[in-house]
């Protein structure tokens, strides 16, 4: 029986929540379960593919591979841990938007670039690091998911954040990717003795019921300065609170 991947796209419209942290880490601690694991560094800023130790180059991302340029086998990096590996994102893919804009297949254009790699079975799981905008790539990356994993934090505007994805996601629902659902919505950067934390945390739970994991992200110094070392902070201080909590 072929092994049947998984693609889960990580995504806020909202920068700042954590969500390139949460890639990186939920990467490494399911690669350290012995699972498989391709990240898609689909943010210019290419942070997740900084947090797996790798620079960025020309020319090795999904942005060619976009164009028909090159196989995505060509742009797949190994990182210094098994089973953990990245297509790295570079400056290029911030025009993706404008260029791809017009494209009739723009809808479709992630998953088939994807779909060589799902098909040959050569990883349980693909995480999608979106960019932090409502725009064709992160909408081409819903489609090509198979769920959802939301990071927020607990702050005043949460909910108008949560809103527009989730709105986005039933869009999408309704019209090309039946399949897509909301994995859950998870907190980080969590301040757990904030009054306003534990308010906008009853909210979401209020309104998303089951959707809010139990687990929540916490502000942690070491979360903060694993990125800088190019080192998951799973596999930089497994004992630390973040490392455990993810």
């Amino acid at each position: 029986m072929e092994r049947r991947t998984k693609t889960i796209a990580i995504a806020n419209q909202k920068g700042g929540v954590g969500k390139t942290t949460t890639v990186v880490n939920l990467a490494a601690a399911l690669s350290a379960r012995k699972r498989t694991v391709l990240v898609v560094d689909l943010d210019p800023q290419a942070h997740a593919t900084l947090g797996l130790g790798l620079e960025k180059q020309p020319g090795v991302s999904l942005y060619p591979v976009l164009l028909g340029e090159k196989d995505v086998a060509d742009v797949i990096q190994p990182t210094k841990w098994s089973n953990l590996n990245v297509i790295p994102s570079e400056v290029d893919l911030a025009g993706a938007e404008l260029e791809f804009g017009t494209r009739e297949d723009r809808l479709q254009m992630i998953g088939a670039a994807l779909e060589p790699v799902k098909k040959s079975g050569a990883f349980d799981y693909i995480l999608l690091d979106c960019p932090p905008s409502l725009g064709i790539v992160m909408t081409s990356s819903l489609v090509a998911s198979d769920g959802v994993l939301i990071p927020i934090q607990a702050e005043f505007l949460a909910m108008d954040g949560l809103a527009l994805i989730t709105n986005s996601i039933a869009r999408i629902q309704q019209s090309v990717n039946p399949r897509l659902e909301l994995n859950g919505i998870v907190f980080t950067m969590v301040n757990a003795v904030a009054r306003l934390t534990q308010d906008v945390m009853h909210e979401v739970r209020g309104h998303f019921g089951e959707k809010v994991y139990e687990t929540t992200i916490p502000r942690n110094v070491r979360v903060s300065e694993a990125p800088s070392m190019g080192v998951p902070v799973v596999f930089l201080d497994p004992r630390s609170k973040g490392a455990e909590s993810y």
